[in-house]
Formats: C-alpha cells, structure tokens, sequence
C-alpha cells in the first residue's frame, strides 16, 4: 500500500490547500474529518498526521480535539494553526486567547537552528488564541511579534506546531516545511506520480467493475475525458463512452467533443441530442440549486434510457474531481460547510439505477491534468478550458430560454476568441480558467442614437494553480475594450460588459 500522510480537518473550509500541498512533494495524503473513525483514518497506512486549522477555540464547548489513538500511534504530527494548540492542549500546554489577533502577513524570529523552518521569515497569521506555555518536551522554534511561540517542537517524539499558514501562497517557502515534514521526519517516500495515480487507478477501476459492461459520461472537458480514459485503459472495450448535447454547451463544443472522443480515445461514443429535453425541463427556473439538480437528474435518466441499448451496464463513469466533493461536502472528507451542489455530485437522483466509478474523485485538477498527458491524450484536450457539468445554465443567471442561452453563448465565444489571440489559454496560459456571465439585470444604453434598455455581461477571467483558491487575471485593459466592444456590437441584447474582480475566497470562480 502506498505511504501516505493523514491530514485531519478541524473545520478549515480550506484544509484541502494542505492536502494540494502535500501532493505537489509527490506524497499521497487524503483528508478525513477531525472525529473520523480510526478505522477509515489509519486504512491509508499513515506514516504522519497534519492538523488543520480551525475556527474555534480549543476551550470552546464542542470544541474539535485530537482523537488519542493519534497520540498512541506513536507516529508524528504537525499541527497548524487551531492544530497547534490543540496538540498543546492535548498535551497539557496552556492556550490563551490574545489581546492582539494576528491576521494577514507578518515575520518569525527563528530561536534555535532548525530544518523545520529554514529560510522562513515571512509568514501569514490567521489566528485570535495564542500558546502560552508548550508542553512538557517542546522546544520554541521561532518567534513573532505577537506570538512567543510561532513555532515548537519536540524533537523526540517528533511533534511540531506553528501558529502561521504554511499552505497558503503567503509563506514564502512554506511548502518546503510541509516536504520536510512528509519526507524528511515522517520518511515517506515521494513516489505520488502520474504513472502512480495511473496505475493504482486502473487496479481499483478492475476490482470494481470485473467484467461488468460500464458507461462513460463524457462532456468533452478534461475531467470527465481523462475519467473515460483511464477507465477504458483498465477494462478496454467493456467501455460505452455517451455524449449528450443538453444545448447548453459551447460555440461548436458538440462537433468538437465527438471529433476529439472518437479519435482521441478510439472508444465506442454514442451521441444524444437533447438540447429541447434540458431547456423544457428549466422553463420558468431561476434557482441555481434546482438548475443544478434538474440537469443531474435529467442526466441520470438520459443515460439510463441509453443503457438499456447497449446490454445495461451498472456503472455510470463520472468526471467527478476532489473540489467538486469539497464544495459539495462529501461524506467522510470534511466539515467544510456545504457551497453548493455539482450536478455529478450533490445534484444526483437518490434512486439512479448506476453504481458510481469515479477515478478522479480524489484528484485536484492539475493532477488530473498530469494523468491526462501520460495517457498520450491530446495536449488540446487536456488544456480545454474548464466547463461546469451543468453547462451555460450555471453561466446565464435566471432563467435560461433558449434566447439567453444563445446571446450567453456568441458572447463567451468573442472572449475565448480575443484571449487565445494573445496567449492567455491551454498550456502556459495565465488564464486558468475564463468565460462570459449573462445577468439578470438590464440596463439604458445608447446606440445608434436610440435608447435601449438590454442585459448586461459579465468577463470572469481567473488564475489559479489548484481551483481551491483563485485570484482575478490582470487583463490588459486594451485586450478588455476589445472584448467588451465586440460583444456590444455583435451580440443582439447586450448593452453592458463589466469584469468581475472578485477573488476566490470569498467568491467562487463560477457565479451559481
């Protein structure tokens, strides 16, 4: 079994950040909530713990705590944060609450020689509670301004903490602390790679489905075709790969999905067009909650109405990615609070007649990336620009006729248009992720010396390494009149184009 870090999540909605960390090392770590049965945690053969963060006091009523078959594990531990002092209140250390919180940049004094923090000096805080006395044992590593233990361990039983966020952009270097942890002190080996991810995949994906025919949910982004991929590299031609055209998709996106499935992956690909099935269903629909759950149900129904053509499989594969389940809240993984519902995720019927294979499940998008490029898929396909399951209806906000989703279509195609012009897409683009949103919103314009009163647009262009967090692209602001000027011009019903500058948190990268 392949060594692994634990990492345990005290209520962090962003303790995924930590685990993305860790698997940039090539160490394979999986979250589990705080109180997560011993069974489930130490079924990974952890060979260290990390704790996250969290938003409460350790003496608050409730409050998590370190679960003791941790501690009787004998195995190391870093605590970070709200883990720090819950380590140093689980071992008897004393934590205050602090007259001064420390949020945002600040700089660590290191006290003694240490590997832990080498070239560390500027750090992010985020905490209100302070340790004041460590525990029996522990050494303090470093100092800031506000707090007298920034950093401690105990060397022999090789339990660390710090007060800052070593996960986060923030730290510099902060991730060189997490490797030296996972590598150096915990002694696992570095061996999470694609061909790794591939070959434990394709083992579960056999185990699971045996002989069993199996069908392949395919929208043409690089999740669920990388999904598809994996999966018919494990049982070959037992795989069915379905399309389905909902009229929600991209500029061409149909024509282009059939072409790169058929002869990228040379699979069995059936096509269904249901473009009028979609939009009937969300007729007079403006919750983008309900929109979500309609597509997922209506996907589930279309694909079991084709499996009775093709022998009914009993598996369904989907494209499903380790944010789609974060923000979902998957069931044993966090105690992040519920964002919203993906149509593959949070949006399925309760009595689908599939058993779910999801390879990716527990992927972060640039490793999904990485395998697709180790399975010899196009470089094109690969770098496509990310698309939402339940297609322009999570783009068009109220209600989606097929006029709007239309006009929402033409104006996302002029911006992909102008951005792959100048290099911002596919790989080595700065744009990680980019698209137009149409509003529910209409303002007075002038053209042509006549009044109108149209929707307005909105360009959300995003960088972002892991899709956890995201921060907005700086566009040159030519490349942005542009955009804007095309789309007012040549897309009947839009008088309006605004850029959201919003990063991620505190928004998301899609709007619903």
């Amino acid at each position: 079994m392949t060594e692994s870090i634990a990492i345990l999540d005290f209520g962090s909605q962003y303790a995924q950040i930590i685990a993305r960390r860790v698997r940039e090392v090539n160490v394979y770590c999986e979250l589990f909530p705080w109180d997560a049965p011993q069974e489930k945690i130490l079924s990974i053969n952890p060979k260290g713990f990390i704790l996250s963060g969290g938003p409460k006091s350790v003496y608050e009523e409730n409050a998590p705590y370190i679960q003791k078959f941790i501690l009787d594990t004998g195995l190391p531990i870093l605590g970070i944060c709200y883990g720090m002092q819950a380590l140093t209140h689980a071992l008897g250390g004393q934590v205050d609450s602090s007259a001064h919180r420390e949020y945002g940049p600040a700089e660590i004094q290191s006290l003694i020689p240490n590997q832990l923090i080498t070239n560390i000096s500027q750090v992010w805080m985020s905490h209100g509670d302070k340790i004041t006395r460590m525990p029996e044992g522990f050494v303090a590593l470093a100092k800031s301004g506000n707090s007298p233990f920034a950093a401690m361990g105990d060397m022999q039983r090789k339990y660390f903490g710090v007060q800052f966020h070593p996960e986060v952009h923030h730290t510099p270097n902060g991730i060189e602390l997490l490797k030296h942890f996972a590598v150096d002190i915990c002694n696992v080996k570095p061996e999470w790679t694609a061909a790794s991810i591939i070959d434990a995949s394709v083992k579960r994906i056999r185990e699971q489905v045996g002989s069993e025919r199996v069908l392949a949910a395919v929208s043409g982004g690089v999740d669920s075709t990388v999904a598809a991929a994996l999966v018919h590299k494990a049982i070959g031609d037992q795989l069915v790969t379905v399309f389905v055209d909902t009229g929600l998709l991209r500029h061409k996106e149909g024509e282009q999905v059939a072409s790169a499935l058929r002869g990228g992956l040379g699979v069995e690909l059936i096509t269904v067009e249901a473009s009028d099935d979609f939009l009937g269903a969300l007729k007079g629909v403006t919750d983008p909650e309900q929109k979500r759950k309609i597509v997922g149900e209506k996907f589930i129904r279309i694909f079991e109405r084709e499996a009775k053509g093709v022998g009914k499989p009993k598996f369904l594969v989907q494209g499903t990615i380790y944010p789609d389940v974060v923000e979902s809240s998957g069931p044993d993984r966090s105690k992040a609070a519920k964002i919203k519902s993906h149509h593959n995720v949070g949006g399925l019927p309760e009595d689908m007649q599939f058993e779910l294979v999801e390879p990716l499940r527990y992927l972060f998008k640039d490793e999904v990336r990485l395998v697709g490029e180790a399975l010899g898929l196009s470089e094109k396909l690969v770098w496509r620009q990310p698309f939402p399951g339940p297609g322009l209806t999570v783009r068009c906000l109220g209600e989606c006729t097929p006029e709007r989703v239309s006009r929402l279509r033409a104006a996302d195609h002029i911006l992909q248009e102008e951005l792959s012009k100048e290099g911002f897409l596919g790989k080595g683009g700065t744009a990680s992720q980019a698209f137009v949103v149409l509003l529910p919103v209409k303002s007075v314009g002038v053209m042509g010396d006549q009044r109108t009163y149209q929707e307005a647009a909105a360009i959300r262009v995003v960088t972002t390494e892991d899709f956890m967090t995201a921060d907005w692209a700086r566009l040159p602001y030519e490349l942005l009149a542009r955009v804007a000027n095309r789309i007012v011009n040549e897309v009947e019903g839009i008088n309006r184009v605004v850029y959201d500058i919003t990063s991620k948190p505190p928004a998301t990268i899609e709007w619903e």
